[in-house]
């Protein structure tokens, strides 16, 4: 699409959103469901899932559980519960297994690993509601656990920015026997090239919404912001201008522990979180009248009379920053900061706004103030008879 060119709108909730997708697992089917919705999808995979199933320590635990069945067993991921059995069936101990797990009480940290277990013809006895490993410690200490044989399914490294409990020492601690599961664990990305690219985009505000489909995703991004000087940034962004979704409040927890507000869907799906995120950008976008326009700035676009209008960096970065203090006037000095490649010249400012004009289609939009700068030329509110 040509820059400034206008594409009329045909109805899609998210036409000229831009929203970064960071899942590992079922990205394509996700970023199906937004494109379908009229977004642009930009994808960084935040984590590697790495699969221990040629791993001798899982073989050694899982004919440990065959050998002396534990009284409970909680599974705490889908894919996680899976790749156990998928690598006891390659080790030719799926049967054993499934016959020890048979006897064990089982607890499902949530529904897709209430749907693994079901898919191994065995049945949980109970899951929570919330979706909470939090809420599973709490369940199982209201029972009591001393002296009781607890198999625990790992889900991965933790970091100081995945809040979720230690299951294996609380449970020691109150007096069960632990019998943790490593089935995987996640590393970073091996090429962050993409991963950093939609760090800068969300620093930035080129994007509307940053989606998470684990909290695992959300640690890793976290931790490589950190390696490369924008936590702080990053964080500021998504407190104030690029709208963090996530699919369920575990995902959700690193962020709220650090202040950065979240939404998410009443259901932990893909296809609920790509219907909540079409309810939510439109409902939270901004909408401005200015010089007679109804005028929309999105993170990759600008919406003027309902026609998608595609910016250069420079313009769309111009436009940003006028938008976030509408109606207010900016200095050249300001503008000229925000530019890609930044400059001396004060004329850029001038020819990137003459240019940002034009893309506009209306440019009147865009005021001068003379000797101070340039505003949005917001329309007078009528209030009506005092």
């Amino acid at each position: 699409m040509s820059e400034g060119k206008a594409v009329p709108q045909v109805g899609e909730p998210l036409s000229g959103f831009t929203v970064g997708v960071t899942a590992a697992r079922r990205s394509e089917e996700f970023t199906t469901l937004l494109t379908r919705r009229g977004a642009t999808v930009v994808h960084a995979a935040a984590i590697r899932i790495i699969p221990l199933v040629d791993d001798a320590e899982l073989e050694r635990v899982t004919r440990e559980l065959i050998d002396n069945p534990p009284e409970i067993a909680v599974a705490t991921t889908g894919i996680g519960f899976r790749g156990w059995m998928e690598a006891a069936d390659g080790w030719g101990l799926a049967e054993q297994l499934g016959g020890a797990l048979s006897t064990a009480r089982l607890l499902a940290r949530g529904p897709k690993a209430k749907g693994a277990i079901r898919a191994a013809d065995l049945r949980e006895e109970w899951s929570p509601v919330s979706e909470s490993s939090a809420e599973v410690i709490d369940h199982l200490l209201a029972e009591g656990v001393e002296g009781k044989r607890i198999a625990v399914q790992l889900h991965g490294a933790t970091t100081e920015w995945e809040p979720l409990p230690d299951f294996c020492e609380v449970l020691r601690v109150a007096g069960a026997e632990v019998v943790p599961v490593p089935v995987y664990r996640w590393t970073q990305p091996d090429d962050p090239t993409a991963m950093d690219r939609l760090i800068e985009l969300t620093v930035g505000g080129g994007l509307d919404a940053l989606s998470f489909t684990s909290a695992p995703a959300v640690a890793s991004m976290l931790i490589r912001a950190k390696e490369i000087g924008l936590i702080d940034p990053l964080l500021n962004s998504l407190r104030t201008r690029v709208l963090a979704v996530c699919v369920g409040p575990v995902t959700a927890a690193p962020l709220e522990a650090l202040g950065v507000p979240s939404t998410m869907p009443g259901r932990a799906r893909l296809g609920s979180l790509a219907r909540h995120i079409a309810e939510e950008l439109p409902r939270r976008s901004m909408r401005l009248r200015a010089a007679g326009h109804d005028v929309s700035v999105r993170g990759g676009c600008v919406v003027v009379d309902g026609e998608v209008r595609q910016l250069a960096p420079a313009a769309m970065a111009l436009m940003r920053t006028l938008a976030h203090r509408p109606g207010r006037v900016v200095s050249r000095e300001e503008l000229l900061s925000v530019l890609p490649g930044g400059g001396e010249d004060t004329h850029a400012v001038e020819t990137a706004i003459a240019r940002l004009r034009t893309c506009l289609g209306a440019p009147k939009i865009v005021q001068t103030v003379v000797k101070r700068g340039y505003r949005l030329a917001l329309d007078p509110v009528d209030c009506g008879d005092d």
